[in-house]
């Protein structure tokens, strides 16, 4: 059911925890499956160099969120904003069409993250930025 790269980040995700005084954090829930993201994220120079997660769910959640903070750390602001859940999805050889949510988890927490930043910073929010929402996403 699951991929290698699954279980792998599943069982051994990588950047849990939490950063201290982050440049832009994110929490976000779907209530329908009960998981929850936060995601801290450390800016500097407009690079993202450190990222941290926790997440509270099942294991196609957990591993979302260890692969989408792998897929931002060291990337620009501009990079990690092109970031999708099919690219996530993807960087994991795919995810049961009933946990692509988990995917869209892991953007909209790294969004809301970004989202923190520009806020605190005063800094306008990028042309085109969206969220996903992952309320409406079905089971």
């Amino acid at each position: 059911m699951y991929s290698e790269k699954v279980m792998d980040h599943f069982m051994n995700p990588r950047n849990v925890g939490e950063i201290e005084n982050p440049s832009g954090t994110g929490i976000v829930g779907n209530p329908k499956c009960g998981d929850i993201m936060q995601m801290f994220l450390q800016i500097e120079d407009n690079v993202i160099t450190d990222v941290k997660f926790k997440t509270f769910g099942c294991g196609a959640a957990i591993a979302t969120s260890s692969m989408a903070t792998e897929m931002v750390k060291g990337k620009t602001i501009e990079e990690a904003l092109k970031l999708t859940n099919k690219a996530v999805a993807e960087a994991l050889d795919g995810l049961p069409p009933v946990k692509m949510h988990c995917s869209l988890l892991a953007e909209q927490a790294l969004k809301e993250a970004l989202e923190d930043y520009f806020t605190k910073n005063n800094i306008p929010l990028p042309e085109g930025f969206t969220k996903p929402n992952v309320e409406e996403d079905e089971d």
